[in-house]
């Protein structure tokens, strides 16, 4: 269980580079995107913790969050195997930390998890750094020469962060198939093993290994991250947050012609 390994840290490095089935994961944040995420990986097996600020109180909301969804208790009586922790004792019994958090505050969050109990370990971030304070739609509050995931990275170098997920809503995060016709998912970060065990977790999703884009380096989260004014742009035009990017190649033209 995991409440008996918060006292004994779980190896993360071997366990994801020899590609572990079952793995402890942890994800930060309890709307919607976190919600999706921790149910997704515990369909595949993982064992699934959420990280909180106040665990009584995030239990005790009765009122719909700011998007309208149903409280975290509702939903945390659906999967009652999904342990609730504050967010230091979340990442610290964790091999992967999924960091699903309001972009705006996920460092703060990510420094009240605690920097050891990030090293080493894989951190799969999803958030976009949204700025609301202009009310909508919202703008980045970093673009163009810095990004979330680089910050992320350098706050916390020890961490293998891996940006992915962040360009679509969370339903078509755990099931590409809800779209027709196929769609891409991107992935940037600077350890190579921490991005096989992040491509483990799509194709658990459904992604399919040719739909998934490796953007390189942390550096390339820039770009995903930039898209997402697109992103909202299209979502208002299309009434809809169900639809993706899909890359449409070249033919390749057969020689001689």
């Amino acid at each position: 269980m995991r409440q008996s390994r918060l006292a004994e840290p779980p190896d993360s490095q071997s366990r994801w580079a020899k590609g572990m089935d079952d793995m402890d994961i942890t994800v930060l944040g309890t709307g919607v995107v976190g919600r999706t995420l921790a149910a997704g990986l515990a369909e595949q097996g993982h064992s699934l913790s959420v990280g909180t600020r106040d665990v009584a109180a995030t239990l005790a909301r009765t009122e719909p969050d700011g998007m309208g969804n149903p409280p975290f208790r509702q939903w945390h009586d659906d999967h009652t195997d999904i342990e609730l922790l504050r967010f230091a004792d979340a990442a610290a019994g964790a091999e992967v930390v999924v960091n699903a958090t309001a972009g705006g505050a996920s460092l703060q969050i990510l420094e009240a998890a605690g920097s050891g109990n990030l090293a080493g370990k894989v951190l799969m971030d999803v958030a976009n750094a949204l700025d609301f304070s202009l009310g909508m739609p919202p703008t980045l509050s970093v673009a163009n020469t810095d990004s979330l995931g680089e910050q992320i990275q350098r706050t916390h170098p020890l961490a293998k962060v891996v940006k992915t997920l962040n360009t679509m809503t969370a339903a078509v995060m755990v099931n590409p198939a809800r779209l027709e016709g196929g769609s891409e998912v991107f992935v940037a970060g600077d350890d190579a093993e921490a991005k096989d065990t992040v491509r483990s977790f799509l194709r658990g999703f459904g992604w399919p290994d040719a739909n998934i884009v490796d953007l390189g380096g942390i550096r390339g989260s820039r770009g995903s991250e930039m898209y997402l004014p697109l992103w909202l742009s299209l979502m208002g035009a299309l009434g809809t947050a169900e639809f993706n990017i899909k890359l449409m190649r070249a033919r390749r033209h057969e020689s001689g012609h």
